[in-house]
């Protein structure tokens, strides 16, 4: 049974609101509200809101109107190989070639890296992947009959096949880059690696019958898989990357043998090889033992996503914290162990409690009755009339009770500067030096939200716009002593406004 919040969600979808519409395809996708993951109906509320968001572009303030990027960072997020059958999928294809092509270094908030690089990805996944093959030879036709031209002019001259090749750059593209789609596209590089029947067969062998000259003659053959396997075999290193325990340990011989293949297989952008390597470099058996040359094939492990590596940097960094050169202690550390907790490393997480605060709770925080009522202010501010500075300062109070701040951070923090992918840095020091920097992690989706809200209203404002400290705090007083006589619970609970 749908929740209640889903159902008032889906109303208001329903009526044509944005913000609305965002929501219920966020959710279809991640599952919240307890709502089955249907990539189909996400995308079919993602156009609808796509389009309303056309149409009220013309009448709409800076304010009132939500930004095409979360649209299009939801829509990036969409498996197009899953919603080929859905009757919104034509406008999918149409929109992801326009993000695929447009150049992510240009100063625009609406298409990042992040969402030109998720654009290539799914469609070279779409159109390069022999597991889609099938559907691929559903595609040519589909292509072929011309349901949705493409509107970039170039790219609606080209057939299918030259799509295709399009689609072959950008993952090579992809692979050359640093993304978080880097490693997928690397290990499908890998996947389309020329392959005869002899080559075949050799690996086919090994796996079936344990053939160890099948498996050296593979790896001879350049197959990537197959000189990873035989590197750790001869490293009697598993394929977590644990060194086996082995009375004596291996000789040097053979771990030059190792060394030797995990390289070709590194070199081809295996991140268990690398790790591997790093494994290797550590062994005091090893004539070529280099402690510098062990990081160097971890970090590029950890580079590449490999959650041990990641964990393992990041740990080095915390230790060497102090010698470390960084604007705020911790950060770079912080980015990589948490990096490794996204990938289910119990270390990582235990860690991480450690370096960052963790406040996901907002009710729970200090600021909350203040900030539900600013919320209310700024989701009414052309009601109310609210001027630029007020509206800052409300975001303001928002993103101090999303990360419980104290009074001085409210005030003094950069709110452009906040935001890291993992964490919020809430450093003042320029105004009050002996208070020391805070390292929050971002955990909710409310917390996301509040900063993409306040980093679009600060966009463009003078530095010296909010006035020095007397004056924000002259300032906050006023708001706060506003929100509270002009503002009620009941105006709230009419308007049933979820804090953001």
């Amino acid at each position: 049974m749908a929740s209640r919040e889903f159902l008032k969600i889906l109303s208001s979808a329903r009526l044509g609101d944005v913000l609305a519409q965002q929501k219920l395809a966020s959710a279809y996708l991640t599952g919240s509200f307890k709502t089955p993951i249907q990539p189909t109906n996400a995308l079919v509320w993602l156009e609808k809101a796509y389009l309303a968001h056309i149409n009220q572009s013309l009448e709409s303030s800076r304010f009132d109107l939500p930004s095409f990027a979360p649209l299009n960072e939801l829509l990036t997020k969409i498996p197009l190989s899953d919603v080929f059958s859905s009757p919104s999928f034509g406008f999918a294809w149409a929109r992801f070639w326009e993000l695929a092509e447009t150049i992510s270094t240009q100063n625009t908030q609406e298409v990042t890296h992040e969402v030109n690089a998720g654009a290539k990805w799914q469609l070279a996944n779409l159109l390069t992947n022999p597991a889609h093959s099938e559907l691929q030879s559903e595609l040519r036709e589909w292509v072929k009959s011309k349901n949705t031209p493409l509107k970039i002019e170039q790219l609606s001259k080209l057939n299918f096949e030259d799509l295709r090749e399009l689609a072959k750059k950008y993952l090579q593209e992809l692979a050359d880059s640093e993304s978080t789609f880097t490693h997928l596209a690397k290990a499908l590089l890998i996947e389309l690696q020329p392959k005869n029947q002899t080559l075949t067969s050799l690996w086919d062998s090994w796996v079936a019958e344990n053939n160890e000259e099948a498996l050296h003659r593979s790896a001879e053959l350049g197959l990537t898989v197959a000189k990873l396997t035989l590197g750790l075999r001869l490293a009697r290193i598993d394929q977590i990357g644990q060194a086996e325990k082995i009375e004596g340990g291996k000789s040097n011989a053979s771990l030059k043998k190792a060394a030797y293949w995990l390289e070709l297989a590194a070199k081809d952008g295996d991140r268990d090889a690398w790790f591997a390597l790093g494994e290797i470099y550590r062994r005091p058996q090893f004539s070529g033992y280099s402690a510098t040359e062990s990081d160097r094939c971890f970090d590029r492990a950890a580079d590449l996503g490999h959650a041990q590596a990641q964990f393992r940097k990041g740990a080095n960094l915390w230790r060497k914290r102090e010698k470390i050169e960084e604007p705020v202690r911790g950060l770079q550390a912080s980015y990589w162990i948490w990096q490794a907790h996204q990938q289910g490393v119990t270390e990582a997480t235990e860690l991480l409690q450690k370096i960052l605060e963790s406040v996901p709770n907002p009710k729970h925080n200090e600021w909350y009755e203040l900030a539900t009522l600013a919320d209310h202010a700024l989701n009414h501010h052309a009601e109310h009339k609210l001027d630029e500075e007020w509206i800052l300062m409300c975001h303001r109070i928002i993103i101090a009770n999303q990360f419980q701040m104290s009074k001085a951070e409210l005030l003094l923090c950069e709110v452009s500067q906040l935001q890291h992918e993992h964490c919020v840095v809430v450093d003042i020091r320029w105004e009050l030096p002996k208070i020391l920097p805070r390292l929050v992690q971002i955990e909710t989706i409310s917390q996301r939200r509040s900063l993409l809200a306040a980093g679009k209203a600060f966009s463009g404002t003078a530095l010296d716009q909010e006035g020095n400290l007397r004056q924000r705090r002259y300032r906050f007083d006023r708001v706060t002593a506003w929100l509270n006589t002009n503002i009620t619970k009941r105006q709230i609970d009419e308007s049933d406004v979820e804090l953001v």
